[in-house]
């Protein structure tokens, strides 16, 4: 037993480094192949199992006196741990599953690769490895189990690649997907990490047979009573597992192009899913369950399951856009039911410490905002994609109304300060304010769904006729698209270099929500110019400032001047608040956290100023900050290996003095308003007395926003220092640039 161990011990030492194999591969099999005995799978060594079938007589084992290696892993078993048959197959596997590795890896040296692909081979065809591994998943061990399971997946997806037929033993264990659903979930994210080309291929190969099994899974999965079961746990276990493996199985839908039924089976029947939520089941199972949804509606399923880099999302075609509209519309049917009202979102909360109160601490009962951000994704989500396809704008009007009532009905006591009916446009920012992705998505959202409605009632009736009621319905539905970007703005400081940030990473969907919305802006310049001065209104009555943290006043030090506090529309418009006041009547919560992870710390009483701050995300890339065709804003991509240097552009123009011979573009000359903003912000709570109001209005703070931009893009593009061509974005800017600057002559 003792030169066995050695042996083997010396095996997986070279595996582990990828060196080449000197010895017959038939050798090497002696050591390698696991043993099995009796049906309650009990495990013997290999010297058992060689004597038991012949083969020691068949290939000698190779000499004890293999070269050392001079490199181990400190964590290897010493000789006298190594006695134990149990710690000898968890070696055995161990080393099987790093030589398929190897196999499967791009750097490993080629003679070395065909050695262990040779010995895999026998290890599968002569020793039947892969049904002695199934065997193991019946062991009480549950380390062995675990650990057979890791080796299966590999060695299934080996012989995928290879195109080796998959044993019987593997086909009719299978069949009892309930076993076998983390070896199914490993080999899909296999396929997903390997970079060759033929992904498609190789998971159709392995979906051809499991397409009717998974159908019959999923069935009798969703329909046993869960409160008559005995052990729930167990139950929730593979409820867990489940998920997991369905995330993949549609991330590979959409990603390589493919439409089995085990792939749709969400689409076809997405009433079971939806009534877990209903289940006297844990809170934890009903938020995944949640956030599944929400990355389905959203084409983000399978991200943070793939390991490996995710393959480039193609556009949706026509079978996948039917597919999530009967998602869609199975969600709005199930919260027209009730759902949301049978939906607890108080609890206990998990952590990574888990969900139990330690003695003597105080358990403080709060809402779980995630379960909450979701469920009102999801909602927004589905409005959109049910009303892109949906050519009644009545019936969009009334669908509109009643699930933006059940949702806000539903948020309203969960939001502190209770959501107010003056602002019910705020609520998007307060549910959001610790998430900026999700908040993003859900802006982007609401204004997909503003455009879709708009266009249907430009077709069927007059805007103009009824602007007041149209208005109004905006307002009181809480998706009117300016008031959102106003509340997104103040939660933000009206700081450009946080729009810059949010512009160069692809975390985030703003890129393509901002370039919607300036070509809203572009039509509905008056109605956007009354809304910040009924903004502007509201915090005069209400005695409030614009922002949570007072700034200083800003004024021209030669003339002592006081930019103007409220503006008069330079035509004529409708006061929208005259029956409906929905601007914002309180301050707005401070940024309570960071929002992304290039920044640990905030204080959540102030925001930083522009010239300390930092970066709030971190950019893997920027391919994914895609717009429509026509707006071109991602041709030239760059890699964002940029962004240290960006950065400290950004930083250095921020709150600085700007030579404009520095810029790329030119901007025409600047009102005179323009000018007196030369002094920085001070975005400082501390600095600034609690009874001192802003004497600058809202519409001064997005024009010297938007300007701040766009200097800060142009000096970045000259320096070739932006991830991607900002020309059509810079475009929008300057345009919106002119349109503030004849709003300003006519006052």
């Amino acid at each position: 037993m003792k030169v066995f161990c050695e042996v083997l011990e010396q095996l997986y030492k070279k595996v582990l480094l990828g060196v080449t194999l000197e010895n017959d591969s038939h050798d090497y099999i002696f050591y390698l192949n696991p043993g099995v005995s009796d049906q309650d799978c009990s495990t013997a060594t290999s010297l058992e199992w060689a004597n038991t079938y012949g083969i020691q007589g068949r290939h000698q084992p190779i000499s004890v006196g293999v070269a050392p290696i001079a490199v181990a892993p400190a964590c290897l078993k010493t000789n006298s741990l190594m006695s134990s048959s149990r710690e000898v197959m968890l070696l055995q596997l161990t080393v099987i599953k790093v030589m398929t590795t190897r196999i499967l890896s791009v750097k490993t040296e080629f003679h070395a690769k065909e050695k262990y692909r040779d010995i895999i081979k026998i290890l599968l065809e002569s020793a039947k490895v892969d049904s002695k591994l199934i065997y193991m998943f019946q062991n009480s061990d549950k380390l062995l189990c675990h650990m057979a399971s890791q080796c299966l997946a590999l060695l299934l997806y080996f012989q995928l690649r290879e195109k080796i037929t998959l044993s019987n033993s593997w086909i009719a264990f299978s069949n009892k997907a309930i076993y076998c659903l983390w070896t199914l979930t490993a080999i899909i994210k296999e396929i997903f990490k390997d970079s060759c080309s033929q992904k498609t291929e190789i998971l159709k190969q392995f979906l051809t047979h499991f397409d009717t099994i998974f159908e019959v899974f999923y069935n009798s999965l969703f329909s046993q009573h869960f409160e008559n079961c005995q052990d729930t746990s167990k139950i929730v276990n593979i409820l867990m597992c489940f998920l997991e493996l369905l995330e993949l199985l549609i991330a590979s839908r959409i990603y390589l192009k493919l439409h089995f039924t085990c792939q749709r089976i969400l689409f076809l029947k997405p009433s079971c899913m939806l009534e877990v939520i209903t289940w006297p089941i844990q809170a934890f199972v009903k938020r995944k369950v949640i956030i599944f949804l929400k990355k389905c509606l959203l084409f983000k399923v399978g991200e943070d399951l793939c390991r490996g880099s995710v393959p480039p999302l193609m556009p949706p075609d026509r079978h996948v856009a039917m597919d999530m509209l009967a998602l869609a519309n199975a969600v709005l049917q199930a919260v027209n039911s009730g759902l949301l009202k049978t939906l607890s979102v108080y609890g206990k909360h998990s952590f990574f410490g888990g969900d139990e109160v330690q003695p003597g601490c105080e358990h403080i009962a709060s809402p779980d905002h995630v379960i909450l951000r979701a469920a009102s994704l999801v909602i927004m989500k589905s409005l959109e994609i049910k009303f892109q396809n949906c050519s009644s704008a009545s019936e969009m009007k009334v669908d509109l109304q009643r699930f933006m009532s059940e949702l806000l009905t539903f948020l309203k006591p969960h939001l502190q300060p209770s959501l107010q009916l003056r602002n019910p446009c705020k609520w998007l920012s307060r549910v959001f304010i610790e998430q900026d992705d999700d908040m993003l998505e859900a802006a982007k959202a609401s204004l997909g769904i503003y455009l879709t409605l708009t266009r249907g009632c430009e077709a069927t009736e007059s805007l103009t006729q009824g602007k007041e009621m149209w208005d109004h319905h905006t307002h009181e539905n809480g998706y009117n698209p300016h008031c959102i970007f106003l509340f997104f703005l103040k939660n933000i400081g009206f700081d450009s270099t946080v729009l810059l940030d949010f512009l160069i990473s692809s975390e985030t969907c703003f890129l393509e929500y901002f370039v919607r919305y300036l070509k809203l802006l572009q039509k509905d310049w008056d109605n956007f110019f009354t809304i910040c001065n009924n903004f502007d209104a509201t915090e005069s009555k209400y005695d409030i400032s614009i922002c949570d943290c007072v700034p200083s006043l800003v004024q021209d030090q030669s003339t002592n001047r006081t930019i103007p506090h409220h503006l008069t529309a330079p035509h004529s418009h409708i006061d929208v608040c005259a029956q409906h006041s929905w601007a914002s009547d309180a301050p707005s919560e401070p940024l309570k956290a960071v929002m992304s992870k290039g920044t640990d710390t905030m204080c959540t009483s102030s925001l930083s100023s522009p010239r300390a701050s930092q970066s709030l995300v971190d950019y893997d890339s920027s391919d994914d900050s895609e717009v429509e065709s026509t707006d071109q804003c991602l041709a030239n991509s760059k890699q964002t290996c940029l962004h240290q240097q960006a950065t400290k552009e950004i930083q250095d123009a921020a709150g600085t003095s700007r030579d404009k011979e520095e810029f790329s573009l030119e901007p025409p000359s600047r009102p005179l308003f323009l000018k007196e903003f030369d002094t920085a912000f001070s975005f400082d709570c501390e600095v600034a007395p609690n009874d001192v109001i802003s004497e600058v209005g809202i519409f001064y703070r997005i024009v010297k926003c938007f300007q701040e931009l766009q200097d800060a893009i142009c000096r970045l593009q000259k320096k070739n220092l932006f991830p991607y061509n900002p020309t059509a974005l810079l475009k929008l800017l300057k345009y919106i640039e002119v349109i503030s600057n004849k709003t300003m002559n006519t006052l």
